[in-house]
């Protein structure tokens, strides 16, 4: 964790605090845990989710640990101020077939009464961070961003 803007109130530090080591340690035997962090109704926002509720929210990082070899959250950047929170990382990756990605991304954190996250959302560019990446579509994803560009 590189910075916290904090303006001086320790709570929001260690509110904040608390979720960036969680992440950067994530492992699938954590995802139980994510009601410690979670309020019950939370919401969770990214490129391809929008779901509701921690049985939803674990459901996503399953399939994350199903799908991606060595998944690792690396925290940049993080601020933190009154309800909320927001960081940038890097999720670093290898695909099932060996070849090691990664992709950056930033996440909004809003924090209810007790504490927990009420709001998650996840912003990074698909086309940039993923589908550029892959053989075929990236040829074309590249191409359209040429044709495009000014």
């Amino acid at each position: 964790m590189s910075r916290l803007d904090d303006g001086g109130d320790d709570a929001r530090l260690r509110r904040v605090s608390r979720v960036v080591s969680f992440y950067e340690h994530l492992c699938e035997a954590d995802l139980p845990r994510l009601g410690e962090l979670y309020a019950a109704d939370a919401r969770f926002k990214d490129p391809f989710n929008d779901v509701r509720g921690v049985s939803a929210i674990r459901a996503i990082f399953e399939h994350m640990f199903r799908t991606l070899r060595e998944p690792v959250f690396v925290v940049r950047e993080v601020a933190a101020q009154r309800d909320g929170g927001f960081l940038t990382w890097d999720l670093c990756f290898r695909t099932q077939r060996g070849a090691e990605m990664s992709i950056h991304g930033a996440t909004h954190l809003r924090f209810g009464d007790a504490g927990l996250i009420v709001e998650h959302r996840d912003y990074w560019d698909a086309a940039e961070e993923l589908y550029e990446k892959l053989p075929v579509l990236g040829a074309l994803m590249r191409w359209l961003k040429r044709r495009v560009a000014a």
